[in-house]
């Protein structure tokens, strides 16, 4: 988007100005979640690839998940990954 403007071509004493208009790309879903079946005290990892880098948040149901030794989440890049740790039927 920084990169809107008018942008102007000169030679000699002519010149010829055109308008640049960008517009951001909503994010989307490159790769979507893929279902898990895993065993009980085992550990899992889900992830989803988005066509940008953006902010994300993890959820199950309604509920927002934060960090910790149960819930694990990295972002490298445009990844967006959660690991669950010691998984109980209750995970389901």
């Amino acid at each position: 988007e920084s990169d809107a403007g008018d942008y102007t071509c000169v030679c000699g004493d002519k010149q010829s100005t055109a308008s640049l208009a960008v517009y951001a790309l909503p994010v989307c879903f490159k790769e979507e979640l893929k279902n898990e079946e895993v065993l009980e005290g085992t550990s899992v990892s889900l992830h989803c690839e988005l066509s940008k880098a953006a902010p994300v948040q993890w959820k199950i149901g309604s509920k927002v998940l934060k960090a910790s030794d149960k819930y694990q989440m990295r972002q490298p890049g445009t990844t967006a990954e959660l690991v669950i740790h010691d998984l109980d039927v209750k995970d389901a």
